[in-house]
């Protein structure tokens, strides 16, 4: 297996020797006995005296346990909840499963767009339906008709934090998704003391939303942070903050307000540049009997969106995810039904059936957004075991961030005297850090791990640093 260093016996004229040799030991290597210890004079040092941490370690091949520390009690998890939602959604849709938008013609010169939760959509999905509908024909839309019901229940998580439904990683779940239902800001230093340059990556939204603009240039030696929010009742935009002076330009996101007239309205652009006017547009409240498809595009498969949803921890695409989990439950729900509550009763279903044990997770949402989360570092490690030995285990690990590589584990790991293999999945709150997944250890062999903080007051970067210490002691494990 990649990573694992063998060592290989010779066997000379037949004899078997009857000893297998270790290999030999480094300086800083530990036996898996000093590992509590070590540990533990990580979790117990003064500054986490008031938080609470989490943490199981096991061997991949068994449930023997190298090290627990209240494995089996509630912790907010932050976006390792997402572990649990993509192992659902691979066991129960598959890696290949698509999700489609479709245009059907209606009566009196009107089109239906049925949108069933595409996160991927963009203009040139957009596109690619006018297209269609130019080849097909048709030459002007007197109704441009959003059907925005595939999903039902509120668009926003009534447990998401005020400020959270605000910014882009917040961003509303509905039927008809365009750009991720967000607006994309790109915030540029300026000289000392200036505010931030702020500008819209759609230009033609400068003149729709008002700009509160908080932000400064600092100098090199200042810390840098954004926040961006918006009114719910005003096109207001509000940006604070600041940035290094001669620094990259910074993204950031804030969410739609109504996403799917939102989608209407680039679509309706993307069918006028095709030459086909649209006469009126709006969001149908309800569905309806449809006629003939006449244009549609599929999201990639659902391998491709697992692997969005861990690897850059998107909050949309986890939360579409368990809406689609509500789609397909076994019970099948009631038109009215909250697709998302669907979603978690299925997703709980779909995993006790894999293993997990039941009571050893409550979820609020698939994301992991919501404080109302609580699961338990044993739950997470039986997430990651049983999927390692399922028919998508390749697609669920390489859908995690890769140590020094990629995903929100790009920055991690990159200046380590060993090199660290390690695939796992990261969450952050204000006061939350987790990290939980596979390491491959040079002299020992595969571990499964999950390691949370909790209360805590410390920065995210402390919190990090202290998790990050505890996975470079396990890099150096070795059977003795």
């Amino acid at each position: 297996m990649k990573g694992i260093a063998v060592s290989l016996l010779m066997l000379v004229l037949g004899r078997t020797p009857a000893v297998v040799a270790q290999t030999p030991a480094v300086a800083g290597d530990i036996c898996p006995g000093e590992l509590g210890a070590q540990v533990d004079a990580i979790a117990n040092r003064p500054e986490f005296s008031r938080s609470r941490w989490g943490i199981l370690i096991q061997p991949l091949s068994s449930t023997t346990t190298l090290y627990s520390r209240d494995a089996q009690k509630y912790f907010i998890p932050a976006s390792n909840a997402k572990l649990l939602t993509t192992a659902a959604a691979l066991q129960k849709l598959g890696a290949d499963f698509r999700i489609k938008t479709s245009v059907y013609s209606g009566e009196n010169g009107s089109l239906y767009v049925a949108g069933r939760g595409d996160p991927s959509i963009a203009e040139p999905q957009l596109k690619s339906l006018a297209q269609q509908l130019k080849q097909r024909g048709i030459s002007q839309v007197n109704e441009l008709i959003g059907d925005d019901s595939y999903f039902q229940g509120s668009a926003v998580n009534p447990n998401w934090e005020w400020e959270d439904a605000q910014a882009g990683y917040g961003a509303p779940i509905n039927s008809l998704i365009f750009n991720q239902n967000a607006i994309d800001l790109l915030l540029s230093p300026q000289a000392i003391g200036q505010p931030l340059k702020v500008t819209f990556a759609e230009p033609k939204l400068a003149n729709q939303w008002q700009l509160q603009n908080n932000t400064v240039t600092v100098a090199q030696n200042e810390s840098e942070f954004i926040e961006v929010g918006r009114e719910f009742d005003r096109p207001i935009i509000r940006v604070s903050g600041q940035l290094k002076v001669g620094g990259e330009p910074e993204s950031a996101y804030v969410a739609v307000v109504n996403p799917a007239n939102n989608f209407l309205q680039y679509f309706q652009q993307a069918l006028v540049a095709e030459g086909i006017p649209v006469k009126q547009a709006l969001v149908a409240s309800a569905s309806r009997n449809l006629n003939q498809e006449l244009a549609t595009v599929e999201s990639p498969p659902l391998a491709e969106l697992v692997r969005e949803t861990n690897r850059e921890s998107n909050n949309l695409y986890a939360e579409v995810l368990l809406r689609l989990l509500g789609k397909v439950t076994d019970k099948m729900p009631l038109p009215q039904d909250d697709t998302g509550e669907s979603g978690l009763k299925e997703l709980k279903a779909v995993l006790t059936q894999l293993g997990v044990n039941p009571n050893s997770y409550i979820l609020a949402d698939g994301s992991g957004l919501s404080r109302h989360n609580l699961i338990t570092p044993e739950a997470l490690v039986q997430t990651l075991r049983f999927m390692a030995n399922s028919p998508a285990a390749s697609i669920y690990r390489q859908s995690l961030p890769i140590a020094g590589e990629n995903g929100t584990l790009k920055n991690r790991f990159n200046n380590t005297p060993n090199r660290v293999i390690l695939q796992a999945k990261t969450g952050t709150l204000s006061g939350v850090s987790a990290l939980s997944g596979y390491i491959e250890v040079p002299n020992y062999e595969p571990l499964v791990f999950s390691i949370i903080v909790n209360q805590s007051d410390l920065s995210a970067a402390k919190m990090r640093s202290a998790t990050d210490e505890i996975v470079l002691l396990l890099n150096r494990l070795r059977r003795c």
